[in-house]
């Protein structure tokens, strides 16, 4: 069965590429503003108490669920929650300490756990119930900064910042489409005997969103972080690629992340 997203592709512009910035981006100790930090990171939820400083544990995942910890991304004025069912956002706008979020909307994907859908309705129903913000430093590369979220009833939110992957590779990314074939290759690897690679060949669209054209098939020695291969299912992947900084000689230059799957054809 082949499902295909190029409407997205037309929609939003996706075809285009991110321009590489100047020079690294600004770290926590030479930022400007907290409103800097603030994007810089994504935020995975580590507790909640009320305002007596009592635990909240309905607001904490239990550990093993495979959708991972509750974690809030800020960018363009906008936050995106992931670790969930689906994925929701919302507008928002700060002023100093001040944070207001406005109403929260997600894709409508029925989820088998409802003790999940539970959990997702009551986040979206929380999130704009937030008045304040707080990012906490400390010195040395190995402390990530935290974020506190106040709410109105006097309840905090803690959440520990991860480097966004702009701030992990000090740049943006370029974005590329692969298809990915049905089935993998042999490729030669002198530190891994009989490896396998993926078979991929890049895909031209045009600003429309509509297929121009394909590269040539070779293998690809890469990995792509939060893609997982499927024997027998072909696939075309948007991705955002990072130029590494200080690389091995026997180490690629890329980082790819996915970003999105355009097609997905089960060939079996």
């Amino acid at each position: 069965m082949k499902r295909s997203l190029l409407w997205c592709l037309a929609l939003s512009g996706l075809t285009a590429c991110a321009q590489q910035t100047g020079g690294p981006a600004k770290s926590t100790q030479t930022a400007t503003g907290h409103d800097d930090i603030l994007t810089a990171y994504h935020w995975q939820l580590e507790r909640a108490i009320d305002d007596q400083g009592t635990a909240q544990p309905q607001w904490i995942r239990q550990n093993g669920n495979e959708d991972g910890p509750l974690d809030l991304t800020f960018k363009d004025e906008r936050v995106s929650v992931s670790g969930l069912c689906n994925k929701l956002g919302a507008s928002y706008a700060i002023t100093g300490t001040q944070m207001h979020i406005n109403q929260v909307v997600g894709t409508m994907r029925l989820c088998p756990d409802e003790s999940l859908m539970q959990y997702e309705q009551a986040v979206g129903q929380r999130l704009p119930e937030v008045s304040a913000w707080r990012v906490k430093t400390q010195p040395g590369a190995d402390h990530q900064p935290s974020l506190t979220l106040g709410f109105n009833d006097g309840s905090q939110w803690i959440l520990q910042g991860k480097p966004t992957h702009e701030t992990l590779y000090r740049s943006s990314a370029d974005i590329v489409f692969l298809e990915v074939a049905a089935q993998t290759v042999p490729c030669s690897h002198p530190l891994t005997p009989n490896k396998q690679c993926l078979n991929v060949r890049t895909v031209d669209y045009d600003a429309s969103g509509l297929k121009q054209g394909q590269g040539q098939w070779q293998a690809f020695y890469d990995d792509i972080e939060g893609y997982r291969h499927e024997p027998g299912v072909r696939t075309v992947l948007r991705l955002k690629r990072y130029t590494r900084r200080n690389v091995p000689v026997d180490a690629s230059r890329y980082a790819y992340v996915l970003d999105l799957t355009v097609e997905s054809e089960n060939t079996r």
